[in-house]
């Protein structure tokens, strides 16, 4: 009888523990931050990829519908809609402007979905911008296929994972194309986005508005 009460109290301490935690991976450490987990939750995304630099402005919309596959752009010339597993020669543009405007928006669910590109290892570094200690990682894409072959970017996260600078370097040359900043962060139905992306010298900013996360 102890020994069977021992036997069962051992199997009531294992259920307990139940399985192990899954281990993430860094790039997925910093798309959970940023809200990935909810990603697969979202039916459309609607935002306006503007920048803004001293008086002059450019702007234009997007309608991304991820589980239909179809990605709908609005500018005052035109309205464009396409699917993204089936791009034509009349909305090749179109599927360029929108794979920039969205890494830009979604860049950190962007180191989960682009798997043919390189995390290297993690180093604490001095921002370029703010000039805070934080920590630094390299992504660096391979130099055939994609929109941008062999380009790199440094990016600066701090310990809740969130990304708050990152440096832009074509073709994985060493001096930097550009560097900004995250900010003015935002939850959106579970999208944590950064709304505002600034220069260090305050006349350029790469912003997000209009933004609507509709969610199942």
């Amino acid at each position: 009888m102890y020994r069977l009460l021992i036997v069962c109290l051992l199997i009531l301490s294992s259920c307990k523990k139940g399985t192990p935690q899954k281990e993430y991976t860094l790039a997925e450490k910093i798309a959970n931050a940023h809200g990935f987990k909810n990603w697969d939750k979202v039916k459309e995304f609607h935002f306006s990829f503007n920048v803004d630099k001293d008086s002059s402005h450019f702007g234009r919309s997007w309608v991304w519908k991820p589980k239909a596959n179809e990605v709908t752009i609005l500018t005052q010339k035109d309205t464009i809609t396409y699917k993204t597993f089936k791009i034509e020669q009349e909305s090749l543009e179109a599927d360029r402007a929108f794979v920039n405007d969205k890494y830009w928006a979604l860049f950190p669910f962007q180191l989960v979905w682009d798997t043919s590109a390189t995390l290297g290892e993690t180093s604490k570094a001095e921002a370029p911008i703010s000039k805070k200690e934080l920590n630094k990682v390299t992504l660096t894409y391979p130099v055939k296929g994609g929109y941008t072959p062999g380009d790199a970017y440094d990016i600066y996260y701090d310990d809740t994972y969130t990304i708050k600078e990152w440096t832009f370097r074509e073709a994985n040359v060493k001096e930097p194309s550009m560097t900004n900043t995250f900010e003015n962060y935002k939850d959106f139905n579970g999208i944590n986005i950064a709304q505002d992306h600034k220069k260090a010298d305050g006349n350029w900013n790469l912003n997000f508005t209009n933004i609507k996360v509709i969610t199942e």
